[in-house]
């Protein structure tokens, strides 16, 4: 094998795993999953069917990827962050035609203990609090706090804040696209 499989964990025959990843304690994969290169998956982890995972991705200890969730490269997601598939849940009333889908752009990092509500995109290397309750898209580079979440500034590829003129303080790079978004700005 190219990757590594804790012996607790439990992966799909299905699924698709890129060589490097390492899948930990009581981790579960389900058929069709398909998880990229280099990841790390913590211990309690739930991917469901069908789910795609990029490369070089890090999801923390217990956090659940429902079906209709896609993860691009370079993602971090902190512990027990919470993904939801359904705007409007009902044990009883369940098919794939109740399925909202959610998208994780490339290098996005969510906080610990976030929920991420379906029907959003979380645009490239935004940043999620921890605790943030997530009901509508995230701009790139945003940094959105709170329940629910509110846009209050921006961040670096490097995961710095942005200054107000949209530059980084610690690598000097600068984003003056990111101005279109200024108005969303909870201050």
């Amino acid at each position: 094998m190219e990757y590594y499989v804790h012996p607790t964990a439990e992966v799909s025959e299905k699924a698709k795993i890129g060589k490097g990843t390492k899948i930990w304690h009581q981790a579960q994969i389900r058929e069709g999953a398909e998880i990229g290169e280099e990841c790390n998956i913590g211990k309690g982890v739930y991917v469901d069917f069908d789910v795609k995972i990029g490369s070089r991705v890090k999801i923390q200890n217990y956090v659940s990827v429902y079906h209709g969730v896609e993860i691009e490269d370079d993602v971090f997601i902190g512990p027990a962050a919470t993904f939801t598939n359904d705007k409007h849940p009902r044990a009883w009333l369940w098919d794939d035609s109740r399925l909202c889908h959610t998208k994780i752009k490339k290098g996005v990092s969510i906080g610990a203990n976030s929920t991420i509500v379906c029907g959003t995109t979380i645009g490239e290397y935004a940043m999620i609090a921890a605790g943030a309750v997530v009901t509508k898209d995230v701009p790139p580079h945003g940094l959105v706090m709170g329940v629910p979440a509110k846009l209050v500034g921006f961040v670096c590829e490097c995961g710095e804040k942005l200054d107000e003129n949209f530059k980084c303080p610690a690598c000097g790079k600068e984003y003056p696209e990111l101005r279109k978004y200024e108005k969303e700005v909870k201050k």
